[in-house]
């Protein structure tokens, strides 16, 4: 892969994701990034050059003209013009496409994820998906109640308790053992946390 692909991706995530709030920012797609080729190595990817060129540009593009942010609809089409103007390989294109379209939350509640999915599909919405979790995840909550004013409490984030979280949605649907492992991991760090943070909100610790 043309390094200067991924590094006209990097130009372009720093481009498009300023002023994102820290769940969706340039540095989230970084960390997903790094996470998602992390697993790939795990998952035996590293052997061949194409499957990890996919995983890298799918993570790197992956929260571009997401929903939630766009401006206008003309930002839907910001990533198959990119990859076109790259002069991606069409069949790597379409994979890269096929991936960042079917791994969102949205997709798969609403039934339109593929069942089938592919390894670098796997390994790449197993990294987005675990940055939400563990000490990150803690800290972007944290952040999110401090843009909102919602106060300290974990309880104000939807769900967000030591019983009810999105990390059994997490570990349920990875799609990959590498990503199991590293949420398995993560869950427990966050399970100690709320233990603790609880205790002491209560003033038992």
């Amino acid at each position: 892969m043309a390094k200067s692909t991924v590094s006209s991706a990097e130009k372009l995530v720093e481009s498009a994701m300023k002023g994102n709030d820290a769940s969706h920012d340039a540095a989230h797609v970084f960390r997903v990034r790094d996470l998602a080729l992390s697993l790939a190595r795990e998952e035996g990817l590293s052997s061949s050059p194409d499957s990890m060129e996919i995983v890298e540009l799918a993570a790197l593009l992956h929260d571009i003209g997401d929903y939630k942010y766009m401006r206008d609809s003309s930002e839907g089409k910001i990533v198959e013009e990119f990859l076109e103007a790259e002069g991606v390989d069409e069949s790597k294109k379409i994979k890269i496409l096929s991936i960042i379209k079917g791994m969102g939350f949205k997709e798969e509640v609403e039934g339109y994820a593929d069942s089938k999915h592919s390894a670098e599909f796997g390994v790449v919405q197993d990294a987005d998906r675990l940055d939400a979790i563990g000490a990150i995840g803690n800290m972007i909550v944290l952040l999110f109640f401090s843009a909102y004013t919602l106060g300290l409490s974990f309880s104000a984030c939807g769900g967000f308790s030591p019983e009810e979280t999105l990390l059994s949605c997490v570990i349920e649907n990875d799609l990959s053992w590498a990503g199991q492992r590293r949420a398995e991991k993560r869950h427990k760090f966050m399970e100690d946390f709320l233990k603790e943070f609880y205790e002491e909100w209560d003033g038992r610790s």
